[in-house]
Order: C-alpha cells, then structure tokens, then sequence
C-alpha cells in the first residue's frame, strides 16, 4: 500500500470528520473508502458517456465501468442513457 498527502480545505475536512463520525471509521479507512466509491462512480459516468457519444460499443463501455453486461444494461436503462443513435434499432428493441 502507498501513502498519499492532500490538501484539503477545512469545509471538506469538516465533512470528513462528520462522515468519520457517522461511518464509525478512523480517517485514513474513510479516506480510501470515499476515493474508492468515488473513482467506482467516476468510471462508470466515464463508460456511460463515452456510449452516449458512439465512442465505444455496449461491451467496451462495461469493461471501461468495471461492470459485468447486465449490471451495466440495468445502469444504463436506470440513466436512461440514449446509445442507439437509429430510431428504427431503438424501436426494434422496444418491440421485443
């Protein structure tokens, strides 16, 4: 494991502490547990965005998420996130 040191300012300090407090975790777990959450989140707006532009296919954009197929498809209907860009293949797929 690494260290690593930040700068924070004290309003995001404070919310730390209050969030130590409510999670009854020492500062250094709720760190890691915060980043980790975060850098989850960040990489599953990353794959739904790249999906909206046509940048990437169904399955890239699960692996880009870290997310097996079909947790991704239920993260994506939840977003209601708009990937197929001919309306003739969307309504196809709502028939079905």
């Amino acid at each position: 494991m690494t260290t690593l040191s930040a700068r924070i300012p004290e309003s995001l300090e404070d919310e730390l502490e209050r969030f130590t407090e409510d999670e009854k975790l020492d500062r250094s777990t709720a760190v890691r547990k915060l980043l980790s959450e975060g850098l989850e989140e960040w990489k599953k707006e990353k794959a739904l965005k790249k999906l909206q532009n046509g940048e990437v296919s169904f399955q890239r954009a699960a692996e880009i998420a870290d997310m097996d197929i079909w947790s991704f498809a239920d993260l994506v209907e939840k977003k209601k996130v708009n990937w197929l860009k001919d309306d003739r293949v969307r309504e196809d797929i709502e028939a079905v």
